[in-house]
């Protein structure tokens, strides 16, 4: 049998480093989330996730989690968005462009674009000097010391963060709405959760 100790090891500081991130993007949560929260509130449109890589994959189940729990939201995949797809955004529309480095060229470009037709943006990021943070009306800061990978390379730590940033914007907007489990259950006629929310 192989010896995995130094693979548990690694398992081990990968969760270890994340709950430390999520611990510190605790502290300061009501701060960084409550202008995002307020343009979210105001806009009369849909919340539009918009991302690449990995940040892109978190966007889309970020978006599903909104569009599920009472904030219609649609994924707009960035380089997508600069061939055309950009369509998609309607005047009433609020902006979500996720970069972990907030440089990601497409991101920023698309952020750039909707606020010029007069869309409120928000920005995903770690870094809050970044381009992408400069140019959004509202920045949530995913700030951490290290990728939970053993290179401190691999999108990990970064993407639970944005993950959690996500997860509480959709309980904050259900909380300030009211949106109860007979609210969810309309959204979920099928499986599981349609089946425990619709008795």
């Amino acid at each position: 049998m192989a010896d995995l100790s130094k693979a548990l090891s690694a398992a081990s500081a990968a969760v270890n480093t994340e709950i430390s991130a999520l611990s510190n993007f605790a502290k300061n949560l009501e701060a960084n989330l409550k202008p995002a929260l307020e343009i979210i509130l105001e806009t009369e449109g849909h919340v539009v996730v918009t991302g690449l890589g990995k940040s892109g994959l978190v966007g889309a189940k970020i978006s599903a989690t909104l569009a599920s729990t009472g904030t219609p939201s649609f994924f707009l995949h960035s380089g997508d968005a600069l061939h055309g797809d950009s369509g998609s955004l309607t005047p009433g529309d609020v902006l979500i462009a996720i970069s972990n480095s907030g440089e990601s060229a497409e991101v920023c470009a698309i952020a750039k674009m909707a606020k010029s037709w007069g869309n409120k943006t928000i920005a995903i990021t770690k870094n809050t000097n970044s381009t992408l943070a400069k140019s959004c009306d509202a920045v949530i800061e995913i700030a951490f010391e290290n990728e939970a990978d053993p290179l401190n390379l691999a999108p990990t730590t970064s993407t639970t963060l944005t993950i959690a940033a996500g997860d509480a914007i959709a309980s904050a907007l259900m909380a300030h709405r009211g949106f109860t489990a007979q609210d969810f259950g309309k959204r979920h006629p099928g499986g599981a959760l349609g089946q425990a929310t619709n008795k």
